[in-house]
């Protein structure tokens, strides 16, 4: 037996729950992939998604009344910001368009309970049925309200049991100095991870005057000057766009010559978790944002010393 067939079969109640309301508004297919890789790699997941089109149909939707939302593919359902497609499907529930929503399960719609119940709460107030791989639900019925609300939380819970997984391998990974962190200027880091000295001298010979200049002159500010003075540039490596690795030169500024100044890796020691987020001062949809000022070093997450070798690149 298919597994339309026997989805389909396993529904009991659907004349009850299906009426001519329904069949009269869209029903809506919506499909979702965390990421990219998953994309690629995962092809049969989202094979399966597409294939709730027949489910609609075995439900008596006509093929041109079913409408196909994947707008959120290679994207994590963790939070609406940022999801197109679900951000859709809510307009088109409040719109009242959408008779049924078929997913594959609950988490392809939200992991997050805050986007959960706020399509649960459109949906029960414009009479739309929501369907997975396990049955149909009306959220405007106690009984299936609690049951989507159930749902809704495990897959909120299993989002966070995976992250804490992934969390916790990432920081002992980090403890034993293996984790790969961006190097500053002056290093690079080969494709077998091995951090090693950039090859252009002059760049590690402006590095070393920036060192020498500091311990001179005692302050930033005063680094800074005499930099500009002397029209000192500092050479950068790409880390993005199509010409990653490429040597460019940059005049110093403060932020510039602080990282540099405060970075360990010049002093050979592996560092990871020396600042903390604050989610409130976090952008929405910049996740990199909200990071505090540096921690003392006691309360770094990694402090591996001696880890960086010094040797030549061309070596």
């Amino acid at each position: 037996m298919t597994t339309l067939a026997k989805w389909g079969s396993s529904i009991e109640d659907r004349p009850e729950k299906i009426d001519a309301r329904h069949h009269d508004r869209l029903a809506v297919v919506y499909i979702r992939q965390s990421s990219m890789t998953q994309v690629h790699r995962n092809q049969e997941s989202t094979k399966m998604q597409y294939g709730l089109t027949g489910m609609a149909q075995q439900l008596g939707w006509a093929r041109e009344r079913i409408l196909t939302i994947d707008d959120d593919l290679g994207i994590s359902g963790a939070s609406a910001e940022g999801r197109l497609g679900f951000q859709r499907l809510l307009s088109e529930v409040a719109f009242d368009h959408v008779g049924i929503i078929f997913g594959v399960e609950m988490s392809r719609l939200a992991r997050s309970n805050k986007d959960w119940h706020q399509l649960l709460e459109l949906c029960a107030r414009f009479g739309t049925l929501i369907a997975d791989l396990d049955g149909l639900y009306d959220p405007s019925r106690y009984n299936d309200r609690l049951l989507l609300g159930l749902k809704g939380t495990m897959s909120e819970a299993e989002l966070h049991i995976l992250r804490q997984r992934l969390l916790q391998g990432k920081l002992q990974k980090a403890r034993r100095g293996e984790l790969g962190i961006p190097v500053p200027t002056g290093y690079l880091r080969r494709e077998s991870g091995e951090v090693v000295l950039d090859p252009d001298e002059e760049v590690r010979d402006v590095v070393g005057l920036i060192f020498e200049t500091f311990n001179r002159i005692g302050t930033t500010h005063g680094l800074l000057n005499e930099l500009a003075k002397n029209k000192v540039q500092i050479g950068v490596r790409l880390r993005t766009g199509s010409n990653i690795g490429q040597l460019v030169w940059r005049r110093p500024h403060r932020q510039m010559l602080a990282n540099i100044l405060r970075n360990p890796i010049y002093a050979g020691v592996y560092a990871y978790g020396r600042r903390r987020t604050d989610p409130r001062r976090q952008i929405p949809g910049r996740p990199a944002t909200g990071r505090t000022s540096l921690l003392p070093q006691k309360d770094w997450q990694a402090c591996v010393p001696n880890k960086f070798c010094i040797a030549s690149a061309g070596t």
